[in-house]
């Protein structure tokens, strides 16, 4: 059969996989906590940072200068070697009390000329404390000036407890704005959506751009009604056109159905052209049905009916049983009758006389099977097979497989089916048969199939 144009799987809507894609709101909420966070986070490390850095210059250049004054007091009074000041403690050790600053005091005794910061262990409560050391190393004696760095420690851990719950209150802060922006910014926009949603129920497509005022969304509402004016008229001219065709056909249809039937009604005609006369009744129905089903399809409705699928398929056999003229083919059909389908004639014998045209004109030998299921017609053919590029295709329009060699054809036999199929709920697959060939299942709907 026409193992070029079909392949086993489901319609591209229910292959395509779903995407998941963020709102635009929520990407309007995630830019504002994004900029309050981090604007908030910088402000709060820039103050950290300039905090300590000038609470570092400002103890530094303290105890220099009272490093520095220690010094002249002890030039003045050696016999004085403290000099106590408020948070902080000043020791002097002359020559011949180096080595009991290496014994009493080690952390101490290696240190250059500069400001360190310590931490040591108060022997009464033993608590840590920090402080800051500075040095000053002469011949004449060596200067320590301790500044008690406890309390400024704490106050700095206070502080930064302050800055972040300070980043995380206008963290929220800008959620909330960010919040309250994005139904600003999106409420026009989800108008727009609701109002296009709507509008797509009437025929007539309904103007958009009158219900919002001239800014970003109006004009993108009002290049909505441009492009709907233009698909309306597109959709029309399709229309009218299709309508034109099929009732222009339909005169010369006519005139050939009646000639035929004047011509099989005389008693003298002989077989030969009998059977020739049938023939141009059988294509001259093959046509009606074809221009039926297009209109249908042009017009998106669907059509009712009791069509007796056995029936149809009888006398799709019988018509191509007079093409199979120079090939050892087999046509027959088999299965259990009763199977009767809600939908015109036209459009069940356009969908199975695809099937089973093409599965005639690629098989060159062997035979064709029309198996009735309960709910289902089956294909079955002796040809050539499918192949995987074949299957990949999937009815797309226009293709012809690699069986097609010299043929006649469009390669639009089977996208007219799936058309069919997605108008009316039915199913076709294609796939290998178990030996060689091909087998195609058209699946009619539960709800339009009876028996």
């Amino acid at each position: 059969m026409a193992e070029p144009e079909a392949a086993e799987g489901a319609t591209p809507s229910a292959r395509r996989g779903k995407r998941y894609r963020r709102q635009l709101r929520s990407r309007i909420i995630l830019a504002f906590v994004l900029l309050g966070f981090g604007l908030t986070a910088l402000f709060a490390w820039a103050t950290n940072w300039t905090r300590s850095r000038v609470e570092n210059q400002l103890v530094e250049e303290m105890m220099n200068r009272n490093i520095s004054e220690a010094a002249r007091q002890f030039e003045l009074d050696p016999a004085n070697p403290e000099f106590p000041v408020d948070q902080i403690r000043a020791f002097v050790y002359t020559p011949d009390k180096f080595d009991s600053v290496r014994v009493n005091r080690p952390e101490w005794y290696g240190l250059s000329d500069g400001i360190v910061g310590m931490t040591g262990v108060d022997p009464e409560t033993g608590e840590e404390f920090a402080y800051k050391l500075a040095v000053r190393k002469t011949p004449e004696a060596w200067f320590y000036l301790a500044y008690d760095m406890t309390q400024t420690v704490r106050a700095e851990q206070q502080f930064n407890r302050a800055i972040y719950g300070s980043v995380f209150l206008f963290t929220l802060l800008s959620l909330l704005v960010g919040w309250w922006a994005a139904s600003r910014v999106m409420s026009p926009v989800s108008e727009l959506a609701l109002r296009l949603k709507q509008s797509g129920r009437s025929s007539e497509p309904e103007s958009l751009a009158a219900h919002f005022p001239d800014d970003e969304v109006g004009q993108l509402a009002e290049a909505l009604d441009d492009y709907a004016a233009r698909l309306t008229e597109v959709v029309q001219r399709d229309r009218e056109f299709n309508a034109d065709v099929s009732h222009e056909l339909r005169t010369p249809l006519s005139v050939i159905k009646g000639a035929a039937e004047l011509l099989l009604s005389r008693p003298d005609i002989d077989d030969k052209t009998r059977a020739r006369v049938h023939r141009i009744q059988r294509a001259e129905q093959q046509c009606t049905d074809l221009i039926s089903a297009l209109l249908l399809l042009s017009r998106n409705e669907r059509g009712h009916g009791a069509t007796d699928v056995a029936k149809i398929a009888e006398q799709l056999l019988d018509v191509h049983r007079t093409q199979v003229v120079g090939k050892s083919l087999e046509l027959r059909m088999e299965g259990e009758r009763g199977l009767v389908v809600d939908a015109p004639e036209a459009a069940v014998a356009v969908a199975l006389g695809n099937l089973i045209g093409n599965a005639v004109k690629y098989t060159l030998e062997g035979e064709v099977v029309v198996r009735l299921l309960p709910r289902a017609v089956e294909v079955v053919d002796s040809g050539p097979g499918l192949s995987e590029e074949d299957a990949a295709q999937l009815f797309q329009r226009g293709y012809r497989g690699t069986h097609a060699g010299h043929t006649q054809g469009g390669g639009i036999g089977l996208s007219i089916v799936r058309r069919l199929c997605d108008l009316y709920g039915w199913d076709v697959r294609v796939r290998p048969g178990e030996v060689r060939g091909v087998v195609a299942t058209l699946t009619f709907d539960r709800a339009g199939a009876g028996g």
